[in-house]
This record gives C-alpha cells, sequence and structure tokens, in this order.
C-alpha cells in the first residue's frame, strides 16, 4: 500500500520542480524591469545634473568620480541624460501601454461576449490594424507631427491596442461560458458585476505578463525611431537619439553607446524572462 502512494507523488514532485525554474525566472526578469523602472523614476532627482547643460571644456570625458558615465562630445554627463531618456521612455510607453489596455480589454471582452456579427466586425478591425506593422503605424503619426510627444503615444497605443483584444476575446471565452457566470446572469447581476467579479480576475495573470511586455515592446520602437531621427528630437535626451550621437564617437569614447545599448539590452532581457514564464504558463 505504501509502495503505490510514493510512486503517486514522484509527479507532482516533478512538475514541481519542473515550474520552480520558470517561476525564478520570471522573477527575475520583473527584477530587472522593476530596477529600470525604479532607475528611470529616481535617477533624474538623484543624479540632478541638467542632462541639457553643456560644458565644451568637458568634452568626451571618461567615466570617474565627477561623471560616472562620462561626458558626451558636448560635455553633458552620460548618466543625467541616460536617467532623463529613461524616464520619458519609460513613462511614454507605459502610458501608451495603459491606454491601449483599456479599449483594448473591453473590446475583446464585449466580442466574446456579443459574438455573431460584432465579433465579425471587431474581429475584421483588429485583422486591419495587424495588417500595418507597428512600427509603420507609429512612424506615420511620427511624420505628422516630428518630435511631438502626443503623436508618438497616439502611434503606440494605436497599435498595441490589437494584442490586448485578441488575448483578451481568447481568454474571456471559457470564463464567460462557464457556470459560474451563467449562474451569476441567472440571478439577474449585470454586464458590470460578471466583469469586475468573474472575467477580469481570470485574465489578470495574463494582462500582468501582456502589459510589461508591451511596455518594452513600445520603449524599442521609440529607440529605434529615435536612431533614424524622426522620434524624440535633439537636445531632449531619448535613447536611440543618444546612440545616434554617440555612433561618430564609438572608437575614442565607447562609454556613450555602451550607456543607451545596456539599458535596452537590461530592458529586452527583463521582457523575454517575463514573457518566455508567461507563454509556458
Amino acid at each position: 500500500m505504501t509502495a503505490p502512494s510514493r510512486t503517486a507523488a514522484l509527479p507532482a514532485l516533478s512538475a514541481d520542480g519542473l515550474q520552480r525554474p520558470a517561476r525564478t525566472r520570471r522573477r527575475a526578469g520583473l527584477a530587472i524591469l522593476g530596477l529600470l523602472a525604479v532607475f528611470a523614476a529616481l535617477g533624474p532627482a538623484l543624479v540632478g545634473a541638467d542632462p541639457a547643460r553643456q560644458a565644451l571644456d568637458q568634452s568626451l570625458l571618461p567615466p570617474g568620480s565627477a561623471h560616472w558615465l562620462g561626458t558626451d562630445l558636448f560635455g553633458r554627463s552620460t548618466l543625467a541624460r541616460l536617467a532623463h531618456a529613461a524616464q520619458l521612455s519609460l513613462g511614454l510607453a507605459l502610458v501608451a501601454s495603459a491606454s491601449a489596455a483599456v479599449p483594448g480589454v473591453l473590446l475583446g471582452v464585449a466580442a466574446s461576449w456579443r459574438g455573431g456579427g460584432a465579433e465579425r466586425g471587431l474581429v475584421l478591425l483588429a485583422d486591419a490594424v495587424l495588417a500595418v506593422p507597428g512600427l509603420l503605424l507609429v512612424l506615420l503619426f511620427a511624420a505628422l507631427a516630428p518630435g511631438q510627444h502626443w503623436a508618438l503615444y497616439m502611434g503606440l497605443s494605436l497599435s498595441l491596442w490589437v494584442e490586448y483584444f485578441r488575448v483578451s476575446r481568447a481568454a474571456s471565452r471559457p470564463v464567460l461560458a462557464g457556470d459560474a457566470v451563467q449562474a451569476s446572469r441567472l440571478l439577474g447581476f449585470g454586464p458590470v458585476y460578471v466583469l469586475r467579479r468573474h472575467v477580469l480576475p481570470a485574465l489578470s495573470p495574463v494582462l500582468s505578463t501582456l502589459l510589461p511586455f508591451s511596455a518594452a515592446q513600445a520603449v524599442l520602437a521609440l529607440a529605434a525611431l529615435g536612431f533614424i531621427g524622426v522620434g524624440i528630437q535633439p537636445p531632449t535626451a531619448e535613447l536611440g537619439l543618444m546612440m545616434t550621437e554617440a555612433l561618430p564617437h564609438y572608437e575614442e569614447a565607447p562609454w556613450l553607446m555602451a550607456a543607451p545599448v545596456g539599458l535596452l539590452m537590461l530592458l529586452v532581457l527583463g521582457m523575454a524572462l517575463v514573457a518566455g514564464t508567461g507563454e509556458r504558463a
């Protein structure tokens, strides 16, 4: 009688052992993204230096006690510019992601709830937006108002809401067909109660993974636009713009390129760790 019980316990222990590294990777990814968020939120205040202040006599100084990440061609502090660039990029990306999440989730749940022609119309709209590459959509808005934050915000929001729509539509379908929701509807509870009591709690694990992933995508898109000169305009500090400015001096001052590239690499690493565990879940 004892041997079968031990044998039955082995699969459970193996499954837990397999899930533990995934949880560790997710926590590591969230820790990296959290540290970047703290740096973006508190970095400009802690550094204290003006990212646009020029000191030509301190041009291209290497990292040292006065300037931890050195200075650029105009003698501006690289650390101060990196902190302000991270705050601008992450702040704009988070606002755009949150703005995309609200209509995306509501439309996804509405499509799954209503079905029929309403669902087909919303799916057709999402497919039409999805047919246009996200970066190209942001580029179109950026071309309408070069350097304006609202244009980048609009382009990012319009390109990101489709992901929330598709995920919410797929994830809410089994929840809405479940016994708990059917019982609530028979008892006379309205859509707001069903959404708050049943649907959103079921979607929250998926959305908690999708939100940092989409925010990181938005940061990379902003950096790509800045690198080709159609995003944020100088003298504002921005990650892609910093790489463009550092490119002619990458041999004599490699720290200028390493700072924004290193931050973006950490961002992609954190995003990959969080998203990878989310896919397995």
